[in-house]
């Protein structure tokens, strides 16, 4: 019959443990000799330095094949989104809804476009772009030719706006109810809108419900233009002081009733019946005036 091992008390662990840190009839230290450390020591410090060393030429040949200025992939960026202003977002659309006798219900939406027209603002436009641009042609610029190795980027100020500038009308016409609103195109870095030689695109509004309800809707600029001369849009490092160009529009409703409006910016190359994406050349939202 084995005999049972006897339980180790807690001093023999201890000097067992330290009988492996330190072996002195063998001179070793944790299970090896002090030239065994120093060479097993050394190939880590190589080991690491080779990983190391490859990690960064890995990066840096990443790094030197991308350029700072425009991305290497913008296939899903086929066509450019449109916003509108004033962003008061309902549960499916953008929802204009205000009171004309309701100063609280309709200074919200003007202090919402005041804010928005900022940047836009003469002085500033004329400090931070101060070139002028040859207008109804496309901006090409093959070098960097603007301030601190950058590319010069065409103004667009506030009263190109005219009625809906907010110069005149700080209401923006939200008052006495014929509102403005306030389209914007995304940037979309070398795109060049096509409706053929010089030929700008342009926004075109429809009121797919409540047509009876707006008697007439003006564009400004005139006849809805994004004027050439903002494209192509080169990046955010190469046109630092770039500003997208607007289109305001202008309703006048009949009474006290609301519509269903689409804006869309017309150019060949620009999609607008995309379901997976509603946003996708074209912007839907609702007026409510009462």
């Amino acid at each position: 019959m084995a005999t049972l091992r006897e339980k180790r008390t807690c001093g023999e662990r201890c000097r067992d443990f330290g009988h492996f840190v330190w072996n002195s009839d063998d001179k070793t230290f944790m299970g090896r000799t002090p030239e065994r450390w120093v060479y097993i020591s050394l190939y880590y410090v190589a080991f690491y330095i080779i990983m190391t060393s490859l990690f960064a030429l890995a990066i840096y040949i990443m790094m030197y094949t991308l350029s700072p200025y425009t991305p290497d992939y913008q296939d899903r960026l086929t066509s450019p989104g449109v916003m509108v202003w004033p962003d008061t977002y309902g549960e499916d659309n953008v929802e204009i809804s205000f009171n004309t006798s309701d100063r609280s219900s309709w200074l919200k939406m003007s202090n919402c476009l005041k804010n928005f027209l900022n940047p836009y603002n003469e002085n500033k436009q004329n400090q931070s772009n101060p070139h002028e641009c040859h207008w109804g042609k496309n901006y090409i610029q093959n070098d960097f030719s603007g301030p601190g190795h950058t590319k010069f980027a065409c103004p667009f100020t506030q009263n190109m706006l005219g009625d809906c500038s907010g110069i005149s009308d700080p209401t923006f016409g939200y008052s006495n109810g014929t509102p403005c609103v306030i389209i914007k195109m995304n940037r979309i870095i070398n795109f060049l809108p096509n409706n053929g030689p010089d030929i700008a695109p342009y926004l075109q509004c429809t009121v797919l419900h409540g047509s009876d309800n707006v008697k007439d809707i003006k564009y400004f600029p005139s006849n809805g233009t994004l004027d050439l001369a903002y494209f192509p849009y080169y990046g955010k490092k190469a046109q630092p002081t770039y500003i997208n160009p607007l289109v305001a529009v202008k309703f006048y409703m009949t009474a006290e009733q609301e519509a269903k409006v689409q804006c869309r910016v017309v150019a060949k190359n620009i999609a607008y019946e995309n379901i997976h994406d509603p946003n996708e050349g074209k912007v839907i939202f609702d007026l409510k005036v009462t």
